[in-house]
């Protein structure tokens, strides 16, 4: 919760809030991963030391990983809008049909790999279609992590039909209806549930980005490594950071004005290219240990990009069926990742 100190120090000098004291706010944040993970050490920690520092050190940010405040992965957009937490990372597509707007943007294919570029499409498509959907929390950022890749036990795919029968993790219901299309057993696993999935053989593998994949210790748990060719994500994920209405509602407004000033469109961007230096690293690692590090041809992601199609197709059909614009909404993510193709600024970390 939010702690705002004014009041007790105002009364102890006998004077009102209204005075002109300096506002003093202690703000708790949550997150399911590794702290020393991409999003975490390139993205939120420079952004909380950019927030203290601009509000002269009057907004503290207390950040806890593995949701150490309480509650699942998948309970933290409620964890927000409750008031349990002051802000966190929120997967919308941990509950899947809540959110199925935002579903759009993590259809085959439908990003680039550059994670900054796909990130601020991602905050063009939420300002379109997604604020309604967001509107029981402050929204301070949208983004997507990079290119979903392969991991997997034993040899790389090298073809559709080496995915037949194979035990795969999927983040979210576009990931896993490719994954079934592909012939896999998708299986919906938050990212905390993985290792141990695959060290206790539950899974073959599952699809993740590259970044992931030191913390998770894929390079011990998995012997092989695979994307797809050319320049579109096999599969992506949709994020949004946010913060408790309540809390944000309470701030003084030139505190506000500061979290307003570190948000949207190239915080979204920030968050984005954290990814993009994680993946980097990730597959860097990966490569050290020796495992197994494979693309795709041509001639085989084409084919993957047709199953693909098929999912968005089928998507579309039962997003109408449930009342939405579902073409538009394809549409619409499409032209926001043309629009934002070759915007990414530079990389972090």
């Amino acid at each position: 919760m939010t702690f705002l100190k004014t009041a007790a120090l105002a009364a102890i000098l006998g004077m009102t809030a209204t005075t002109g004291i300096a506002q003093d706010v202690t703000l708790r944040f949550q997150h399911f991963v590794s702290p020393n993970s991409a999003n975490p050490k390139y993205f939120l920690d420079p952004w909380v030391e950019k927030v203290e520092t601009e509000s002269n050190g009057r907004i503290k940010i207390e950040v806890y990983p593995f949701m150490q405040l309480g509650g699942k992965a998948p309970a933290q957009y409620d964890l927000i809008k409750d008031g349990v937490i002051d802000g966190g990372w929120v997967i919308p597509g941990y509950t899947p049909g809540r959110f199925p707007e935002a579903e759009a943007m993590e259809l085959p294919f439908m990003v680039t790999k550059s994670a900054e570029e796909a990130s601020r499409a991602a905050w063009e498509f939420t300002q379109k279609h997604l604020m309604d959907d967001f509107a029981d929390v402050h929204l301070i950022a949208a983004h997507m992590h990079g290119p979903g890749i392969v991991h997997k036990t034993g040899d790389a795919v090298a073809k559709v039909e080496d995915f037949a029968g194979l035990k795969l993790r999927g983040p979210s219901r576009p990931a896993t209806l490719l994954l079934d299309k592909l012939g896999a057993e998708p299986i919906g696993l938050p990212v905390p549930q993985f290792p141990e999935a695959l060290s206790k053989g539950v899974v073959d593998g599952g699809v993740i980005t590259w970044e992931m994949s030191p913390s998770l210790k894929l390079d011990e748990l998995t012997d092989s490594h695979t994307d797809v060719a050319g320049d579109k994500s096999l599969y992506n994920l949709y994020f949004i950071w946010a913060m408790n209405k309540d809390s944000y509602n309470a701030l003084p407004d030139d505190l506000k004005a500061v979290i307003d000033a570190n948000s949207g469109l190239e915080t979204s961007a920030m968050a984005g290219r954290a990814h993009d230096t994680g993946d980097r690293v990730g597959r860097m690692l990966m490569e050290d240990a020796g495992n197994e590090i494979a693309t795709l041809s041509e001639v085989e992601t084409a084919r993957i990009v047709a199953l693909g199609e098929e999912v968005t197709q089928d998507w579309i059909a039962e997003m109408t069926e449930r009342g939405l614009d579902a073409v538009r909404l394809v549409e619409d993510a499409r032209a926001a990742v043309a629009a934002t193709r070759g915007a990414a600024v530079g990389t972090d970390g």
